[in-house]
């Protein structure tokens, strides 16, 4: 197999492009967080830690979690943890209902932290926003496709949207603009509504 960064190949390969074109992406997001590292002294993973322990339930907010969530060893989360609560940005307990597990949340400072660091990504959503809307709903799903293709693959770990889900039935209204439906939410959904990470998500039974 050729690879994907062989230039000759990759000027005919329209699979490589695309491949090529996502790799490049990660290297703006790479920059964008490192950016973020010059003015917190914070490294990037630490900066990621921090935003999704903002915006996810107490419930996935463990040591286990994380290193699903970002394809980590428990042991590499937990160092990484612990510079944290060096700093007083997060702390962490166990419980006496299960004492195997570590439960991670932000500090006070750590929320402030976690909000002003939370924008990190904002001048790739302030760039997208240009585009025409029906196009970015097609790129929407075509990437969603990919990122089940992927966990399918084994490559990504978690995937919660809408299309691996349950309670999900794709084209359960044929004639509307809301194409889609959400058993439970029990509501239509258009395809600008399909989400990348729900909180309800139940993996889908094979």
């Amino acid at each position: 197999m050729h690879s994907i960064f062989n230039v000759a190949h990759q000027h005919q390969d329209v699979d490589s492009k695309i491949a090529v074109a996502l790799e490049r992406l990660s290297q703006a997001f790479r920059v964008l967080l490192w950016e973020k590292n010059k003015t917190h002294n914070l490294s990037p993973i630490q900066i990621q830690f921090l935003v999704y322990l903002l915006y996810h339930a107490a419930d996935q907010c463990t040591i286990t979690q994380l290193a699903r969530e970002f394809t980590l060893t428990p042991a590499t989360v937990s160092d990484a943890i612990s510079t944290l609560e060096e700093k007083k940005l997060v702390l962490r307990e166990r419980r006496d209902t299960d004492r195997r597990v570590a439960w991670v949340s932000l500090t006070p400072e750590g929320k402030k932290t976690a909000r002003m660091l939370s924008t990190w990504a904002n001048v790739i959503q302030e760039n997208i926003a240009e585009f025409d809307p029906a196009e970015k709903v097609v790129v929407m799903k075509f990437l969603m496709r990919l990122i089940e293709s992927l966990q399918q693959a084994g490559v990504i770990t978690i995937a919660r949207m809408c299309i691996t889900c349950k309670f999900f039935q794709p084209r359960a209204h044929p004639n509307s603009q809301a194409l889609h439906h959400c058993q439970l939410l029990d509501k239509p959904l258009a395809n600008s509504e399909l989400r990348l990470d729900c909180p309800e998500h139940e993996t889908m039974r094979a």
